[in-house]
């Protein structure tokens, strides 16, 4: 069973990569949050195929229709506003209306993004058991694993377009936890390829309270790059050496680091339930990411103890070494995790593999559309992913306070 989160806040997703589209269930949201269908598509656009000229091809619209869990009894016009929903069969048709902006309910919020722009026919060298396997890909072992049944168009179920459900889901968990604690997330890449860039979130958030609009300042200086780095001139040659490797018919590895801004403290538990276990878990656990950092990362093993060891004063911690947890339970100050992701795994050069039946084949891409960095568009998911995981332990957190008075019905 496939669930991102929980217990107690957590999306499901179903949907492969060439089907109809993606579905995605967020269960256990607070009631009373509100919910503008416009914000949610806001993150979407940034995870869209087609959003940035380094990305795939592939151009999708990705707009968002919502279709429970949502209410308004105050403005049922506003509610109901959302895209229509039209379905035929034969000579029958019908529509209905979807939701645009309502408030939480408590219970399960549905919501499907379309697929309208697929090529399924540019995967037919990989069908069947006579089907090639792409080195570095899922589609080897998805075909045993599946006894044969797997849909290997694209990436299937492992594809990219899986992580919709992650930005709709961690679109839920950003909003209410905006709405309930201030809190904001930002990203950057770091680097593509050989290039790195010595900018880091770190630098600009090192305190525990961050002004939404010096926020925003950095968000915008963010979008404004060709890829989304605080570095302008490390963004420019990151995109041309994307460009290059491209027509290379080669791809590239990335590093993102991702912050949660305004972070609730005491969040977390030091074992099992570890806000640290779950994080590592959950953005490592995204596609192509081969390694995940808190913190300082793996510079912690070149520092002396006296050097790594966060001062505190009455006023709280005054460096940040820690990157916002310790002992997996969360200090207030910002949360620091930096992600490392592997090389496209699709890519246009020959390569030696083998066919499903494991006779052995020069493999070579006829046709397809991908990523040639996949680190370009993956810095919403990461931000997604790790909402999901923040709001989950904000109510773990609260369900170990009762309070009597919420136990009443008259």
């Amino acid at each position: 069973m496939e669930i991102l989160g929980g217990p107690l806040f957590a999306i499901a997703g179903a949907g492969e990569s060439h089907g109809p589209g993606v579905t995605t269930i967020v269960m256990g949201c607070p009631p009373g949050v509100r919910l503008e269908r416009a914000e949610v598509q806001r993150y979407l656009d940034r995870r869209r195929p087609g959003s940035n000229k380094h990305g795939t091809p592939r151009n999708e619209a990705d707009r968002v229709i919502f279709t429970a869990g949502i209410f308004n009894h105050e403005d049922q016009e506003a509610l109901l506003a959302g895209p229509k929903v039209k379905v035929q069969e034969d000579e029958l048709h019908w529509e209905t209306s979807t939701y645009q902006d309502g408030f939480t309910t408590g219970e399960p919020i549905a919501a499907i993004v379309l697929s309208t722009t697929s090529k399924s026919q540019h995967y037919e060298q990989f069908a069947g058991e006579r089907g090639e396997v792409r080195p570095g890909h899922t589609d080897l072992v998805k075909h045993k694993k599946s006894l044969g049944f797997v849909d290997y168009r694209g990436g299937g179920r492992s594809s990219y377009r899986s992580a919709i459900s992650d930005v709709v889901g961690g679109s839920v968990a950003r909003i209410a936890l905006k709405q309930y604690f201030g809190t904001l997330f930002v990203s950057n890449i770091i680097q593509v390829g050989s290039l790195k860039t010595e900018s880091r979130l770190a630098d600009i958030f090192s305190t525990a309270q961050t002004d939404e609009t010096r926020a925003n300042d950095v968000l915008t200086r963010l979008e404004s790059n060709t890829i989304y780095s605080l570095d302008a001139d490390f963004a420019y040659e990151a995109g041309e050496l994307i460009k290059e490797t491209r027509k290379q018919g080669d791809s590239l590895g990335a590093r993102v680091e991702v912050m949660a801004l305004n972070v609730p403290a005491l969040i977390g538990d030091p074992m099992y339930q570890s806000l640290k276990l779950k994080l590592m878990g959950t953005l490592g656990g995204l596609n192509a990411v081969t390694a995940c950092e808190i913190g300082v990362g793996a510079d912690a093993a070149s520092k002396m103890g006296s050097e790594n060891n966060d001062p505190i004063r009455s006023s709280g911690y005054q460096s940040n070494h820690h990157g916002g947890m310790i002992g997996g339970i969360t200090t207030g100050m910002p949360l620091l995790a930096t992600l490392t992701f592997k090389p496209t795994s699709t890519i246009n050069k020959p390569q030696q593999s083998v066919r499903k039946d494991l006779s052995e084949v020069e493999h070579e891409l006829k046709k397809g559309r991908h990523d040639p960095c996949v680190g370009v568009r993956a810095s919403v998911a990461l931000e997604s992913r790790m909402a999901i995981e923040i709001l989950n332990a904000v109510l773990m957190h609260q369900a170990m306070r009762i309070d009597k008075s919420q136990f009443k019905l008259f």
